[in-house]
């Protein structure tokens, strides 16, 4: 239909001069047909169906303010608002305003003159009220649209989106209690304008009945074209609203349907590549957040210059390597060694996640991961980490029981369990590699103590340890053990280790005690006391059994023992030694 490839400019236009020539050929009619009625008919065709027409078009004015609110507030809405836009929706807003404002009054000004004209007969009583009543609906609508409309522009400026939506349902109420009114006018006003005509019947029958039919003809089609167009304008506003808050909700897979060639259906189009373009990147985002952790994704999304230049941020990095592996692997099938694996990957990179790490990479076996800005505060790197660990570690005994179930067997054939070293400093972060690979990762002596601090759970015995730094960052918030002075290989100065036990307040009595002996039989091994020493560590052996710093720390007494230190001795461990 070729109305409904029409702009919606064109449309109205379309419709208003449709009635007004469906008006003026009835003024000629009555003209030609009936020179003794001239001066009712002159009323009748330049008062009374004026002021209908323009109460008609106030109607038609109505709507549009209607859709060039709407279109501002849409404006708003988008991810990137285009102000240039919205200047120019907010321009055909206060124009369709301006307009009713015109249209009513230059209706009111027709039904004074017919009032105020002595030479017709009217019902100037009937009239009278019609005028109060334009008037008090058209300031009514002024006191409670300026109101609303404020409202709004500042909700929708500082995105306020529920907020604003509500506002404008309100002033949809308001619009449409204003074209109640005004259709309540305009029928009274149809009333007078009968009137008026029943008085040409009583001197040219003919005159009127072809008047009557000309006007009620005018009537009908107007109606049926403004019922038409103003379904064919707000149902694919409806549904591009629908669609709106679909996209909002992070749901791209519903797509509007275009109806028409207009203003309105080059938004759908538009929406509709938009919502393509948007699962697009949601289908690339999910792709390689399998590949890269996401949080890396939108950084780098967000930042693309941090991968480029590169930065010296302070940051906690962690080592995860499962003990035993080189045994299980031995005794297993590839498929059952991928199966293990896949899930081993999968409990222990959850924690890590859910303390809001960022994971590196997988070596084999091991996990790489760090934390740090931007991805997180400043403040929070180590205590995070720390709190990832202790949640790794207490997901072993369910590991345990898990991957014989996953492999049909009854039993592994060596057992797995934890190593992790984490440690805190200043690291470079940024893309290294080729130019025909890349990778997002961190350099810098705090990677390689964590990576020797993993390894170094295997000399005591333990699950956890954390550099000096790490233990400084944390505060009170772990309960830790300093377990020994180490001098790493590619470093000259001893820095003291610690063992993570649990979170803050969450060691038991046998725990408590063992920390306590422990930290005797340190202090009296690195002063040299031996006898002390080892009294302690077996102290701290019998509250809990198979300690294994308190068991690395006798046998190195025994070692001791038979072969003293140096004189110089600092009491701290070299690992070359090792």
């Amino acid at each position: 239909m070729p109305l409904f490839n029409q702009s919606i400019r064109r449309k109205i236009v379309g419709i208003a001069l449709g009635l007004i020539v469906l008006m003026l050929v009835t003024s000629i009619l009555s003209m030609v047909m009936s020179s003794q009625v001239g001066v009712l008919l002159d009323e009748l065709t330049n008062r009374y169906i004026p002021a209908y027409g323009d109460l008609a078009r106030a109607n038609i004015r109505s709507l549009e303010r209607s859709v060039a609110l709407r279109r501002m507030v849409m404006m708003k809405m988008q991810e990137s608002s285009d102000e240039e836009a919205y200047a120019a929706r907010l321009h055909e807003f206060e124009d369709a305003d301006r307009k009713i404002e015109e249209e009513t009054s230059a209706a009111r000004k027709l039904i004074n003159a017919i009032i105020d004209d002595t030479r017709t007969p009217s019902d100037n009583a009937a009239l009278a009220r019609i005028d109060a009543r334009i008037e008090t609906a058209v300031s009514n609508l002024r006191h409670d649209m300026n109101e609303d409309h404020a409202k709004l522009v500042k909700q929708v400026d500082a995105k306020q989106m529920a907020e604003a939506r509500g506002t404008l349902e309100h002033i949809d109420a308001i619009r449409d209690q204003f074209n109640q009114k005004i259709d309540a006018i305009r029928a009274d006003m149809l009333k007078q304008v009968f009137v008026s005509t029943s008085q040409v019947i009583g001197r040219q029958h003919q005159a009127i009945i072809i008047s009557g039919v000309v006007t009620l003809l005018a009537a009908v089609v107007g109606f049926a074209f403004a019922l038409l167009v103003s379904s064919g304008i707000t149902r694919p506003v409806r549904l591009l609203l629908a669609g709106t808050r679909e996209v909002e909700a992070g749901r791209f897979d519903k797509t509007i349907t275009v109806s028409t060639q207009d203003e309105i259906g080059e938004l759908a189009a538009a929406f509709n590549r938009m919502i393509e373009q948007l699962r697009h990147n949601e289908r690339i985002r999910e792709t390689f957040g399998r590949y890269i952790d996401p949080k890396v994704v939108q950084g780098l999304i967000d930042r693309p210059e941090v991968a480029i230049d590169g930065q010296r941020r302070v940051m906690t990095i962690m080592f995860c390597d499962m003990s035993g592996f080189t045994s299980m692997s031995e005794g297993m099938t590839p498929r059952g060694l991928v199966k293990v694996m896949n899930h081993y990957f999968t409990v222990m990179s959850g924690p890590i996640r859910n303390n809001r790490g960022v994971i590196d990479k997988y070596i084999g076996d091991a996990i790489m991961a760090y934390w740090g800005p931007p991805f997180i505060e400043e403040d929070e790197p180590a205590l995070f980490a720390c709190f990832a660990a202790i949640d790794m570690a207490d997901q072993v005994p369910a590991l345990q029981k898990q991957l014989p179930d996953l492999l049909g067997i009854r039993a592994m054939p060596a057992p797995c369990d934890l190593r992790i070293g984490i440690a805190t400093g200043e690291v470079l972060t940024g893309s290294i590699g080729s130019e025909l690979m890349m990778s997002f990762t961190v350099m810098g002596d705090a990677v390689n103590l964590a990576s020797r601090l993993e390894a170094v759970n295997k000399i005591y015995g333990t699950r956890i340890l954390i550099s000096q730094a790490t233990a400084d960052a944390i505060g009170s918030a772990c309960e830790l053990r300093e377990i020994d002075r180490l001098t790493v290989v590619g470093q000259s100065v001893p820095q003291a280790i610690f063992e993570v036990m649990s979170k803050a307040h969450g060691l038991s009595v046998p725990q408590e005690s063992l920390r306590e002996h422990y930290a005797e039989g340190l202090s009296a091994y690195r002063a040299q006391r031996f006898d002390e020493a080892r009294t302690a560590f077996n102290a701290a052996l019998e509250a809990v059994p198979g300690d294994g710093p308190s068991r690395t720390l006798l046998a190195r007494i025994a070692q001791f023992e038979a072969n003293p230190p140096d004189a110089g001795w600092d009491g701290a461990w070299r690992l070359e030694q090792k």
